[in-house]
Parts: structure tokens; C-alpha cells; sequence
């Protein structure tokens, strides 16, 4: 049975949605009626269960300073694309940040749950209480031939993304990934990188997820993507094995442990460093040369030492050079502390 918890970071079950009557975000010219939609989704979230004014806050884009935007999207909880429509835009995250609601991006809602680990169920489940709740206080736009109409035609019919975030080094090392990419696409789905469509996958990290949401139901996309993810998890699960066999063996864990001794022992560090060493860190742990069980604390510890959070850290906005500084000792310290709590 494959370990899932070594290879699924985080899960993330997305719902677009447009409000009947009102034109599409990207030709939304109007301030007020930009205003009136989000009155309407944030008076339609106050009655959702959990949803409470103590349990969630509305960020308006245009009244939140450049460096707390940049904070949420480090964080995974909004889109460049939210910033980009500061003017008519806004999010409403709840206190755990497991719930992100996007008003005015490339669709009127955005509405999504991320979950760490393999949640596809529960993300989903969670989505689906919170929309049929908005559904209740407002109309949504929909089509009895093409299903829920959206700004983009590929998210036609369901609006719904199923996203699972994998950490592949070995399949990544041992060149199998171009193969994944062609069997994957042939199914309907797409792997992307961290921040999703045009980003990289850095770190090993790659987001897969499905591509078709017209034409097919809900159950049957997280039924795919959930199978896929387990086929890919298997495969980087066996590639793993062959990473500890054969002539670059001693390599690869001369790089884990190289990687985790500058981690633990550096003046300086750069967001380009830390994602490239945090990863040769997390392979060593799953490969059993480093002693770190929970391995999810390496990508918390990334997402804290991004730019602006290490600003917000800090309380005030630092040189590149004296982030890095912050950075390293940051690092070093907590890398230490992983190893003292697995032992």
C-alpha cells in the first residue's frame, strides 16, 4: 500500500460560479455593481454554517495594502489574478485558512478548499455545503445543455477543479516525468506547477489535476483524479526504490544530506536556495537518510520564508539581502528542531 503522506502535500477542490444578471468579471466595468456582488456573496456566506463574522474576514483588494496581497497569494489563498482586478475584487478566508473565496477574479466566486494530505472527499464535500448554501441566496448562471457558465469555456458544466499537490523527486530525477505529462493528458487531465497554470513545478512539486468539467459529473472527476493520483504516487513510490539502487545512489544521498548540512549551517539563504535544498531535505526524509517524520513541516517552513510573509515576520519591509539573513537563521534553527522532535 502506498504511503500517500510522502507524496500528496495538499489537496484543493475549486467551484466557479457566476451570478445570473451580471457580466462577466472581465468586462465588469462598474464599481457599484462590482460592490453589489460582493454584498451579495458575502450576505449569502453569513448563512452558511461555520461561517460566522468571528470565523472568517473579508479582504477588499483595493483596501489592502501590495505587501498583504502578496502574503495571501503566497499562501495559496488567492490568484494573481484577483490582484490584478484589485478594483472590483475581493476574498473571504476563514480563520484556518482551509476555506479561500475569490468575488470578481475570472469568475463573479472562486470558491475553493484546501486541505493538507489527500482530502479530495472532505475538500469536496466542504465546497459543495458552502455553494449550495450561496446557491439559496442568489441565482447562479446556468445552461441545461452547457451547465454552470463561466468566463473560460473549459471550465463549462460542473466549474469544477479537483487539484492534488504531489511531490515527485524521483520520478523528476529519473526522467519519467515527460511520460507522466503525455499519459496523464490523454486522460483528460493536466499537471501544472505550484501556482498552477504557466508556473513551474519547483521543488518537485507538481500540481495534477483535471482538465474536463463539461460533460462529466462531479463524482466522476474526483473519482479520476483520485485514481491518477494514486497511480502517479505508486510510480514515484517505486522510482524511489531505484534512486537507493545502481551508481547514483551514493549521489543522491550525498545531495540530501549536502543539501540538509547548509540548511542547518548557512549566514545567508535565498527563496531559490531553500526551495531546491527544502527539497533534496524532503527527499533524504523519505529516502530515510535524514530523521524528519513529518515531512509537511518542510513545506510550511517554505511558505513562512517567502518574501513578504519574512516582511510581515519581521514588521517591516527588508532588503533582499537582509531577508536572506532572516531566512537563514529562520531555517536553521527550525531544520534543527525537525530533527530533535524525530528523534
Amino acid at each position: 500500500m502506498t504511503d500517500l503522506s510522502k507524496i500528496v502535500v495538499s489537496t484543493r477542490v475549486r467551484l466557479a460560479r457566476n451570478i445570473e444578471g451580471y457580466v462577466f468579471p472581465v468586462r465588469l466595468q462598474s464599481e457599484k455593481q462590482a460592490r453589489e456582488i460582493i454584498r451579495l456573496v458575502t450576505s449569502g456566506l453569513s448563512r452558511v454554517d461555520g461561517f460566522q463574522d468571528d470565523q472568517f474576514k473579508v479582504y477588499y483588494m483595493n483596501s489592502i495594502s501590495p505587501e498583504e496581497a502578496q502574503i495571501l497569494k503566497e499562501n495559496h489563498l488567492i490568484s494573481p489574478n484577483l490582484i490584478k482586478n484589485n478594483g472590483i475584487s475581493a476574498a473571504v478566508i476563514n480563520n484556518d485558512e482551509s476555506i479561500s473565496i475569490m468575488i470578481n477574479e475570472e469568475d463573479h466566486l472562486r470558491e475553493q478548499c484546501i486541505l493538507k494530505g489527500f482530502e479530495l472527499e472532505t475538500a469536496y464535500h466542504t465546497m459543495a455545503q458552502i455553494d449550495a448554501r450561496l446557491s439559496n441566496s442568489m441565482k447562479f448562471a446556468f445552461d441545461e445543455q452547457l451547465g454552470y457558465l463561466t468566463a473560460c469555456p473549459t471550465n463549462l458544466g460542473t466549474g469544477l477543479r479537483a487539484s492534488v499537490m504531489a511531490f515527485l523527486p524521483a520520478l523528476t530525477i529519473n526522467g519519467v516525468m515527460p511520460k507522466i505529462y503525455r499519459s496523464i493528458s490523454r486522460l483528460g487531465l493536466t499537471v501544472r506547477g505550484v501556482y498552477g497554470e504557466g508556473s513551474e513545478a519547483e521543488g518537485y512539486m507538481y500540481q495534477i489535476s483535471n482538465e474536463v468539467t463539461l460533460g462529466v459529473t462531479e463524482r466522476e472527476i474526483l473519482q479520476q483524479v483520485g485514481d491518477v493520483v494514486k497511480k502517479v504516487a505508486e510510480l514515484e513510490e517505486g522510482e524511489r526504490l531505484n534512486l537507493q539502487k545502481g551508481d547514483s545512489a551514493l549521489g543522491i544521498k550525498d545531495d540530501c544530506l549536502r543539501s540538509f548540512g547548509i540548511l542547518t549551517n548557512c549566514a545567508k539563504l535565498s527563496t531559490t536556495e531553500l526551495l531546491k535544498l527544502s527539497a533534496n531535505v524532503k527527499l533524504g526524509a523519505c529516502l530515510k537518510y535524514i530523521n524528519i517524520d513529518d515531512v509537511s513541516q518542510i513545506d510550511d517552513l517554505v511558505t513562512k520564508m517567502s518574501p513578504a510573509n519574512i516582511n510581515a515576520a519581521a514588521g517591516r519591509e527588508l532588503t533582499p539581502a537582509e531577508r536572506d539573513v532572516y531566512r537563514a537563521e529562520y531555517v536553521t534553527k527550525h531544520v534543527k528542531q525537525l530533527i530533535q522532535g524525530g528523534n
